[in-house]
């Protein structure tokens, strides 16, 4: 069964094709990148092979589609004939709010909630909505499928949700902590528990999410009970661009201070600060880790106060689950820097005990999304 992957960001669409059966194969994977621009960038591979790239015009997400489709029915380098060859489309959508739980077939009354949940995600469901409304134009008959951020920390309780603010703002708004990177945070706790050889619901873990954006996750026996990220992904863990936790007063004082309005300063906590606020380098960890080398003490302490929030949430959660059987460290950061893995195994394990394991496992939000997608649509044969 072929099934398309589809995650569409501000400026950007990511596509994948996977051959799903016993076993799954990524046939064609990319990206159409600066959206909306003068010249947009487009990136693909066909089975792993060379990858080609070029320059295409693609002013929105519509045309994003559209080149997709041409891609795919190639008639000399595509890898399929036809698009009633695509059996469905999975769809990553970043927030679902409290309505969904699980992944769900997107019609009319899904369409209307991703709407309703671009005031909490304005730079993410919009971008998706307009994604999906294509593929329905040019995958008509094929069913298409939402696979939600969101949708795995609707599992935490109330007191792990819940802001010290007025109960009746959060009735009102829906303002509590969501958490983000759900689909990432499942795929590696369900890829620890094969490689410990117990069943996730005998597990408890702590995974880590670690790239340009990072969040942390207490896993109790496969459910998600709490997380860094909250009711937007700016809380939480040090990011590249993004502040993460700080006193909310310092809102208030830096637009007094600054002279900014809202949207000022909120662009200057999601775009400006984090590590590349702090170091003044960069917010890639491979340009820290130069800088640290060169003797630069900004550089330095951008990555001190990333591992340190990383040691104090994992330390917290601890305190939550009771026990920990696992630390999972993932994405970009958590994948390639063993240093930081050996960095926390010498100084959390004396505090978590030492059957608590710490890996590095890869994670595939996209191979995830294909299966949740593959089970839907094969229930509805």
């Amino acid at each position: 069964m072929l099934i398309l992957v589809i995650n569409c960001g501000s400026s950007s669409a990511k596509f994948d094709l996977f051959e799903l059966n016993k076993e799954s194969s990524d046939l064609l994977r990319g990206t159409v990148e600066r959206i909306g621009e003068d010249s947009s960038n487009l990136s693909y591979e066909i089975n792993a092979e060379e990858k080609i790239q070029k320059e295409v015009l693609c002013p929105d997400h519509h045309s994003a589609i559209k080149i997709i489709k041409d891609i795919l029915t190639d008639p000399e380098k595509g890898v399929i004939a036809d698009v009633s060859e695509v059996h469905g489309v999975g769809h990553r959508v970043v927030h679902g709010g409290e309505e969904f739980t699980e992944s769900v077939l997107i019609d009319e009354s899904v369409l209307k909630s991703i709407e309703k949940f671009s005031e909490l995600a304005p730079l993410h469901n919009p971008p998706s909505l307009e994604g999906i409304k294509g593929c329905m134009k040019i995958f008509p008959a094929v069913p298409q499928i939402a696979v939600f951020d969101t949708a795995f920390h609707q599992t935490m309780p109330e007191e792990a949700y819940c802001y010290g603010i007025p109960y009746e703002l959060y009735e009102k708004y829906g303002i509590r902590r969501y958490g983000f990177h759900g689909t990432s945070h499942r795929y590696v706790s369900a890829k620890a528990a094969e490689i410990l050889g117990k069943p996730l619901s005998e597990l408890n873990l702590i995974t880590v999410h670690l790239g340009n954006g990072c969040s942390a996750d207490a896993i109790k026996k496969g459910k998600s009970v709490d997380t860094s990220m909250g009711f937007t992904p700016l809380e939480g863990l040090l990011m590249g661009t993004r502040s993460g936790d700080l006193d909310p007063a310092v809102v208030t004082f830096i637009m007094q201070r600054e002279n900014i309005d809202a949207e000022g300063v909120n662009d200057l906590l999601n775009k400006k600060s984090g590590l590349l606020g702090i170091s003044g380098v960069s917010n890639d960890m491979r340009d820290i880790l130069k800088a640290i080398d060169s003797g630069d003490k900004r550089a330095k302490l951008a990555y001190d106060i990333f591992v340190y929030r990383i040691k104090k949430y994992i330390g917290a959660y601890a305190a939550v689950l009771g026990e920990v059987d696992a630390v999972v460290l993932t994405a970009g950061i958590g994948e390639n820097l063993p240093r930081l893995k050996d960095e926390l195994k010498r100084d959390l394990a004396p505090l978590l005990g030492g059957k608590t394991e710490f890996m590095a496992i890869g994670t595939n939000e996209e191979l995830l999304i294909a299966k949740d997608t593959y089970e839907i649509v094969n229930k509805m044969k």
